[in-house]
């Protein structure tokens, strides 16, 4: 039976489609292969597209759960906090003083939280009779320490305030504020 197909195979025309199909079916894959280039090119393309995709979807797994990850996001808010928190100390406007000293209070923790809300109405007082508003803006800030595990962090901050007075004379400074 072998000898008979290999007559078969060697014995089909080339230009015949009816008989080559034949023909291929009778031949060794490896020879099949051989034949069709287009089919090989096209395997090969799924064997690479089938590793890239695993090794894609791997590479987002270790990345999607990285504690280094979650650090950074971490010390991001601490840092956007921390500015926030050296703006809302650094302004503060004698017409709404209550409004702004309970920002104040809500921007502070520890002896300065206690010392603003005991002499609260001293500082509005105090306000009052000075007649100004002061405003900052952060220029640049940075986190210089971050201990997540004790809930402690430093953030320096560049600012630029301004303070306007009653009778209408403003001045400007840049300063820089260390929150801990």
């Amino acid at each position: 039976m072998k000898t008979l197909l290999r007559r078969v195979v060697r014995t089909v025309p080339l230009g015949a489609p009816a008989a080559s199909k034949a023909a291929l079916r009778t031949k060794p894959l490896a020879n099949r292969l051989l034949v069709n280039p287009v089919l090989v090119a096209a395997i090969a393309l799924v064997v690479i597209a089938v590793a890239a995709a695993g090794w894609c979807g791997w590479s987002y797994q270790q990345a999607a759960h990285d504690e280094s990850l979650r650090y950074s996001q971490l010390r991001d808010e601490v840092r956007q906090a921390g500015e926030q928190a050296v703006q809302n100390l650094n302004t503060l406007d004698y017409r709404n003083a209550a409004a702004g000293l309970a920002v104040w209070a809500q921007s502070t923790t520890g002896d300065l939280h206690q010392q603003l809300t005991d002499n609260r109405p001293q500082v509005t007082a105090q306000l009052q009779k000075a007649q100004t508003v002061t405003t900052a803006r952060v220029l640049e800030a940075a986190l210089t320490t971050l201990d997540d595990r004790a809930g402690t962090a430093t953030v320096i901050v560049a600012l630029k305030i301004t303070v306007t007075r009653r009778p209408a004379r403003r001045s400007t400074r840049a300063t820089a504020s260390r929150d801990s």
